[in-house]
């Protein structure tokens, strides 16, 4: 157990009053947190703000001198893989042409599996199987007893929600 958590078990409230006070006191940290947290998002796009011009700038260097690397090496890619390999070293950086393995791309999901199935390539269709668990919990007496199932009951989280306004 971490020290943090031994921290936190180690209190315990011995009364109403310390609980509500303890209520409140967690109320006024989390909201302390939330401020911090808020303010570092601020600076963060603050910071973003101010430089936004020089990292649009930037960007459109990268993908400008990027283009006109690649369009050099695409014209050079013979000389350039003497070897047969994949990657050129020039000194400076290496370019590589790596070829992505193949994917599969699918639009209009119910379409393509109606003409799969119309077309007789159910084999492209994956029917999945597994434990209906909504049925389980509808019907807890069916599967008592069958290894590998348990139904869990009776679980009970604790929750502490400070009263807080908010503000629209």
């Amino acid at each position: 157990m971490s020290k943090q958590k031994a921290k936190a078990a180690a209190f315990i409230c011995q009364s109403k009053d310390q609980a509500m006070e303890s209520i409140r006191a967690l109320g006024d940290a989390q909201r302390a947190l939330t401020r911090i947290e808020t303010g570092i998002n601020d600076q963060i796009a603050a910071a973003t703000a101010a430089r936004k011009d020089e990292i649009d700038a930037l960007k459109t260097r990268i993908e400008t001198l990027t283009a006109g690397i690649q369009g050099w090496c695409e014209a050079h890619r013979a000389e350039l893989l003497t070897g047969g390999g994949k990657e050129a070293n020039l000194i400076t950086g290496l370019v590589k042409w790596r070829q992505r393995p193949p994917s599969v791309s699918i639009r209009a999901v119910d379409k393509v599996l109606e003409n799969l199935r119309r077309l007789g390539l159910a084999r492209f269709i994956r029917e999945k199987e597994e434990p209906n668990k909504e049925a389980m919990l509808a019907d807890p007496t069916a599967v008592a007893g069958i290894a590998g199932i348990s139904i869990v009951t009776g679980v009970e989280d604790f929750i502490v929600e400070p009263f807080e306004v908010e503000v629209a």
